[in-house]
């Protein structure tokens, strides 16, 4: 005998009714994927290009482009560089003055300290409206523990002099 899509909605509410009476306690989310037999499924994708062609080689090493573009010029056309949150037009400002003033080199990475990579971290997730700024930049950054680093930062007292530095460079 075949399964409905009901008995197998019922199966599973069943299990979550099981989690819940088990206080299951989750880091992060729980993921169901339901597969037909015979579907196919992606895992997971690293890059996807929409609506233009994918960027040559030397831009994803980090270098020039063909076209003599620059990557920070590349990466307005080219959104998958940044995550959608961080290549907005007024991203893509705030990435330009803190380049200007030596915090991030061209790939968008931090030349400055942990903790003032976070406080950087922090102030442009506060202009850009980012609610999840440390999952956000730790990925960008390749980073774990960013909310430690900026609690760190706080009790630092060069921080305030960053703090002000900053403020006055993405004004």
């Amino acid at each position: 005998m075949e399964r409905t899509n009901e008995d197998e909605i019922e199966s599973i509410n069943r299990l979550l009714g099981w989690l819940h009476q088990a206080d299951y306690k989750a880091l992060g989310s729980i993921e169901i994927n339901i597969y037909k037999q015979g579907s196919q499924h992606v895992d997971r994708v690293e890059n996807q290009y929409f609506g233009y062609p994918a960027p040559s080689p030397a831009a994803t090493r980090g270098g020039e482009h063909e076209d003599g573009a620059s990557p920070m010029e590349k990466a307005v056309s080219h959104g998958p560089t940044l995550p959608r949150a961080l290549s907005s037009e007024t991203a893509m400002t705030l990435w330009r003055k803190v380049q200007e003033a030596g915090y991030v080199d061209e790939n968008f990475q931090p030349l400055i300290s942990r903790t003032q990579s976070a406080v950087l971290a922090d102030e442009m997730a506060r202009q850009l409206g980012i609610k999840e700024k440390w999952k956000v930049f730790g990925t960008l950054w390749d980073r774990k523990n960013m909310r430690n680093d900026y609690y760190d930062a706080l009790n630092q007292r060069k921080t305030l002099d960053f703090q002000d530095k900053l403020k006055n460079s993405l004004r």
